[in-house]
C-alpha cells in the first residue's frame, strides 16, 4: 500500500449553530452546540484513513482530555500516532465554529501546541516522509515550517498537496514546490489579489497558478463543484448529487482532500480521482460536524 503523510493541526471544534452566523457586533441566539475533534491536518487525516489510506500524522497536542479525544480518535479511525508529539507544557488548540441553517460557516482558529511545531520536528519524522507517496498539509502550521516540510517532501519524491487554508503568504517561488493545489474560490482570490466570479474568471485564475509553477490546481467551489487544470488538460466537474439535505459544510473541504490524497496514492487517473473526492466531500455534507463527519469507504461505495 502506497502511504500518505500529513502535517497538520488538531484542535478541538466548539460548534455553535444559529439560524444565521452574526455579522460584526450582533448578538445572535443560538440552537446548540458541539464539542469534537477539528483542525484540518486532523480531519485530513481521518478522512483519509477512513477510506483505507495508510496514514501517519505529524502534529503536536498538549498532554490534556482534549489531546486523549484526540488520540482514541486516531486509534478509531485507524490514524497511525507514532509521529504525534505530546507536550505536557502546551495546551492542545481549539477552534470556534459558527454554524447557519443552510449549512455555511465561520471559523476562529487557536493552533494551541500545533503552532510550536518546527523545523526539527520534520526531521524527527523525515523516514516516515521519505517512505511515503504522497505528502499533504495546510497553512495552519506556522508558514516557515509548512514550507520546510513541503521541500523535504519534493526531496523524498513525494507527490505535494497543498490546501492553503487559511490563506497566508506565499513566495513565488513555493508555488513550484507543489504537484497539487487546492485553494477554494477566496482563497484563490487571496493568491492572485483579484475577485473570481465567472466561469471565465475562474479558468484565467487556475492558468496563473500553472504560471506561477504549480503542477495541478483544483479550484473547489462549493456547491458548483469543481475546476481542474494542469498544462495538458482542463475541465469542471459538477458537485456530486446528494440523496440527503446538506446539514453542514464544516468538514467538507478536509474531506476533500484527505480522499485526493487516497485517490493519488492509489493512483488513480485525475479525473477519477477528483470524482471520488468530490464524492466523499458530498457526502460529509449530509452529517453534523468535521471529523466526525468523514465517511468511512463502506458508506461511500453503498452511498
Amino acid at each position: 500500500m502506497n502511504s500518505i503523510c500529513i502535517f497538520g493541526v488538531f484542535v478541538a471544534d466548539l460548534c455553535f449553530f444559529a439560524e444565521k452566523i452574526p455579522s460584526k457586533g450582533e448578538t445572535v441566539l443560538g440552537k446548540s452546540h458541539l464539542v469534537g475533534p477539528g483542525g484540518k491536518g486532523s480531519n485530513q487525516a481521518i478522512a483519509a484513513a477512513r477510506l483505507n489510506g495508510d496514514v501517519n500524522f505529524i502534529t503536536k497536542v498538549g498532554k490534556d482530555n482534549h489531546a486523549d479525544t484526540a488520540l482514541k480518535l486516531y486509534k478509531d479511525s485507524g490514524v497511525k500516532t507514532s509521529s504525534i508529539i505530546q507536550d505536557e507544557n502546551l495546551s492542545t488548540g481549539v477552534a470556534g465554529i459558527m454554524i447557519d441553517d443552510n449549512g455555511n460557516n465561520a471559523i476562529s482558529i487557536i493552533p494551541g501546541a500545533a503552532a510550536h511545531l518546527d523545523e526539527q520536528d520534520i526531521d524527527n519524522n523525515i523516514e516516515i516522509i521519505e517512505k511515503s507517496k504522497i505528502f499533504l498539509t495546510q497553512m495552519e502550521t506556522p508558514e516557515d515550517v509548512t514550507i520546510y516540510s513541503l521541500k523535504k517532501a519534493k526531496e523524498s519524491n513525494c507527490i505535494t498537496v497543498l490546501n492553503p487554508a487559511p490563506a497566508r503568504k506565499l513566495n513565488e517561488k513555493d508555488f513550484k514546490l507543489l504537484d497539487f493545489f487546492t485553494p477554494n474560490e477566496t482563497e484563490a482570490e487571496f493568491y492572485l489579489n483579484k475577485k473570481i466570479k465567472s466561469e471565465p474568471d475562474i479558468k484565467s485564475a487556475a492558468r496563473e497558478f500553472l504560471k506561477k509553477g504549480v503542477k495541478n490546481i483544483v479550484i473547489t467551489l462549493g456547491n458548483r463543484g469543481i475546476y481542474f487544470a494542469n498544462n495538458n488538460e482542463e475541465y469542471f466537474i459538477d458537485a456530486f448529487k446528494l440523496n440527503n439535505e446538506v446539514i453542514d459544510t464544516t468538514g467538507a473541504g478536509d474531506a476533500f482532500n484527505g480522499a485526493l490524497a487516497v485517490a493519488l496514492s492509489n493512483d488513480l487517473r485525475h479525473k477519477e480521482a477528483l470524482e471520488f473526492a468530490n464524492k466523499v466531500a458530498g457526502i460529509s455534507t449530509t452529517r453534523i460536524g468535521a471529523a466526525n463527519s468523514m465517511p468511512y469507504i463502506k458508506d461511500v461505495e453503498e452511498y
